[in-house]
């Protein structure tokens, strides 16, 4: 095998290893291999979440011998950072243990944490960018899209009939899909910053709103609930027993409500409901992408999904693209993302 072939079959573990650490939080998910001269792996580590040592770091320390790095390949899923947060810089771990060649998928958007080829290069280590670029970005596609454009990547969601109802004519919607699909969307509420709902939502089902095992236990990982809308949340609402708090944001400003979540280092958004709320997203090209959890039934009636979002005319369709199709129990989940999309799109002016 030549060495390309060796750091390419390193990256796609890299890349495997990185989906064991968290995907809640304001950091990415990052996985590291080193490689001996003759490519075999020698060490593996991968990042833990926010405050632990970084995937580099992981790996070194996992090395039968610290000796054993000079002259080795670190393969990463990103740039090794250049900065001193919680942790010290990997560029300069890397430097010190005496890695030869570092071969990472995605470079660093951060603008303090960015620069680690950079400082590699300087020091004489070998740096190849971009292999098998395109999976490790999509494998941290909503922590990317928020670093670079600087707000969070949207999720918009609904469970809804075949004739796209989301409750029927008299209000109930208790269970339109099935535990499959339900167990679905409590994963993807886990692997969020924050799950948005409006207030008519929290009125009319009194939601908790937090992520739960099939048991109804509390998992690990619990987005922040957002309530949003002019009316108060009736004191004894559930979503006020939250363990991660409550934020009452009473504006109609979605941009406002992402760039404030931005700054709670939120970077991805999930938003449930109801369909004013969603179709407000919509409306306003705020959707990176759409989920739609779609049952096996007929309702109709009036309780559409989406209601109003500016199309008045078939030439002015918001069109989308199926990005995956899965089959969960009796359910299908529908993923799609907008044709015209805003996903890198960065509000920093000299970007």
């Amino acid at each position: 095998m030549t060495s390309q072939s060796h750091e390419a079959d390193a990256m796609r573990r890299a890349i495997e290893l990185s989906r064991r650490g968290p995907a809640h939080g304001p950091n990415p998910r990052v996985g590291c291999v080193i490689l001996d001269a003759s490519g075999r792996v020698i060490a593996e580590g991968w990042h833990r979440g926010r405050g632990t040592a970084h995937a580099e770091v992981r790996a070194l320390d996992a090395l039968s011998d610290r000796a054993l790095a000079a002259g080795a390949t670190a393969v990463v899923t990103l740039e090794p950072c250049n900065h001193t947060g919680s942790t010290g810089p990997c560029s300069e771990a890397l430097i010190a243990a005496g890695i030869d060649r570092v071969v990472y998928a995605v470079a660093d958007p951060g603008a303090s944490s960015s620069g680690g080829a950079q400082r590699l290069r300087a020091a004489g280590i070998q740096v190849e960018e971009g292999v098998l670029g395109d999976e490790a970005a999509e494998n941290i596609r909503p922590w990317l899209t928020a670093m670079r454009r600087g707000t969070p990547f949207v999720t918009v969601k609904w469970a809804s009939s075949l004739d796209g109802r989301v409750a029927a004519a008299d209000g109930s919607s208790r269970w339109i899909t099935g535990a499959a699909a339900r167990a679905d969307v409590h994963r993807r509420r886990a692997e969020s910053g924050a799950i948005v709902v409006g207030t008519g939502t929290v009125l009319a089902d009194d939601p908790s709103l937090t992520a739960r095992d099939a048991d109804g236990r509390p998992l690990d990982d619990q987005p922040i609930p957002v309530v949003v809308g002019r009316r108060s949340v009736p004191r004894d609402s559930r979503v006020l027993a939250h363990p991660a708090g409550v934020i009452e944001y009473p504006h109609r400003d979605l941009p406002g409500l992402l760039a404030s979540l931005a700054e709670r280092d939120v970077r991805h958004v999930f938003v449930e409901g109801g369909p004013t709320l969603a179709s407000a997203f919509l409306a306003a090209g705020l959707a990176d992408e759409v989920l739609v959890y779609l049952a096996p039934t007929l309702l109709g009636g009036p309780l559409t999904a989406v209601t109003e979002i500016g199309v008045h005319t078939i030439s002015e369709q918001a069109r989308f693209r199926f990005d995956q199709v899965e089959a969960l129990g009796d359910d299908v989940l529908l993923v799609a993302r907008p044709l015209c999309s805003t996903e890198f799109a960065t509000t920093k002016e000299d970007d």
